[in-house]
């Protein structure tokens, strides 16, 4: 099991890119947050296995209307009690 923070850039705010997000990790059993950043981007903490957070990233790149044109990964420490996923909000 691991946690990453990621940060999507590109065309990701105003085009359903959290929910899509929320379900995904839903299906996935992964757990967390995601959020709107003011700078456009969106921030993501997720756990769970590494197989299934990429295949969340795959399956959450490929809506309609977004563009992921940047996206930064990086490995931080578990958090043992957490239990869902959520949307944050600013």
């Amino acid at each position: 099991m691991i946690r990453q923070r990621l940060i999507f850039y590109g065309r990701v705010q105003g085009v359903g890119f959290r929910y899509r997000a929320r379900y995904a990790a839903m299906d996935l059993d992964l757990t967390g947050w995601v959020k709107n950043n003011y700078d456009g981007s969106v921030e993501m903490e997720v756990q769970g296995d590494r197989e299934n957070i990429t295949k969340m990233i795959q399956s959450i790149s490929k809506g309609r209307f977004l563009k992921v044109t940047g996206l930064d990964r990086t490995d931080i420490p578990l958090k043992e009690d957490e239990r869902d996923f959520r949307v944050e909000y600013y």
